[in-house]
């Protein structure tokens, strides 16, 4: 019994000490502030979602997430540095501490949320994956594509998804898998394979990058659930829910009715909930580490969510995709925020 209760104690000790070292060690938010700038993980080029234009200014619905950080934190959205990441490189970046956050159309698996030390900070976009085709193929089901040749990307979740799909419903396939996106769209383009697929989002982002893209259709079929997010390190709870409160307060802020437009104005609001959001009644900003207007400067300077996904992906967009899944939950969606109070 002493020699068991010896090793209990010296793996207390252990883990007192490690608790103690990371509890020594600067806190996420005191690097950001002290270097005044915050590094994100982006795509390395995804129509709606994240990339830079020609003079290397980034734009899309993920680098919208963390100019928001950056505008809750610095009262300015341009204190942001993008780092690219590949979808191989990108969970090691941020557990390595090359980047703050990671904002990548990365999928909240259970293995990603258990395994990585990284925690997902809620869903910026609701998805699933899907296939596009040639129109002259004459396919209008997924389920018509027996024997074709796929192609996907490897490292994401898309392969054990096809793998799922074709299994479950006793169909043939052939995979045909590359490196990195540009590299699968590429193959495609050129004929390699009979179908493309990745997460329904992906598909329309990259149908604009095709020689002919009228001559492509995107299938019905949703094969999967694929919750995309934000994700920060498992070591910093403060981090944690600063990055998770930006997404929440936009979501709120359109729910609100709060927009870039009227948030001077809704500063005279008497709701109450407009009055938490917004920092005149409260201090919910302390406790994220930042001042109580947290929320009023996002709004002020990215927008709300729904502004947020109108220009980079909705009505507004190259891309035109309906809202759908990612619609406020009070308009038969999915985006839904706790309430700030």
């Amino acid at each position: 019994m002493k020699k068991y209760m010896t090793a209990a104690v010296a793996g207390l000790g252990l883990t007192l000490a490690a608790t103690a070292a990371t509890a020594q060690s600067p806190s996420t938010l005191a690097q950001v502030k002290q270097r005044n700038q915050v590094i994100c993980g982006s795509n390395t080029g995804l129509a709606g979602f994240g990339v830079p234009d020609g003079q290397g200014r980034w734009s899309g619905l993920d680098v919208d997430l963390c100019r928001a950080v950056s505008a809750a934190i610095f009262n300015d959205p341009e204190k942001v540095k993008f780092i690219p990441l590949s979808s191989k490189d990108r969970f090691t970046a941020l557990q390595s501490g090359e980047v703050d956050l990671l904002v990548r159309n990365s999928t909240w698996t259970m293995s990603r949320d258990t395994q990585l030390g990284i925690l997902f900070a809620g869903v910026n976009y609701y998805d699933g994956q899907g296939f596009m085709v040639r129109k002259k193929l004459g396919v209008n089901s997924a389920l018509q594509l027996s024997g074709a040749s796929i192609c996907t990307q490897q490292g994401t979740t898309t392969e054990l998804n096809l793998a799922d799909f074709f299994r479950s419903n006793n169909l043939k396939y052939e995979v045909v898998a590359f490196a990195s996106s540009d590299e699968t769209i590429k193959a495609y383009d050129a004929g390699r394979c009979d179908a493309f697929t990745t997460d329904a989002s992906g598909l329309y982002a990259e149908r604009l990058k095709l020689t002919a893209p009228d001559e492509h259709m995107i299938l019905p079929e949703i094969i999967s659930k694929e919750p995309l997010g934000p994700s920060t390190r498992n070591n910093d709870t403060v981090w944690f829910n600063l990055v998770k409160w930006t997404h929440y307060a936009m979501i709120n802020a359109e729910e609100l009715g709060v927009t870039k437009a009227n948030v001077d104005e809704m500063l005279k609001s008497p709701n109450p909930e407009i009055k938490r959001l917004l920092g005149t009644e409260g201090k919910f900003g302390e406790a994220i580490g930042l001042t109580n207007d947290w929320a009023y400067r996002i709004i002020k300077h990215v927008g709300n969510y729904g502004e947020s996904f109108e220009r980079n992906v909705g009505a507004g967009s190259l891309l035109k995709i309906a809202r759908g899944q990612n619609a406020l939950w009070t308009k038969g969606g999915l985006q839904y925020a706790p309430p700030i109070r």
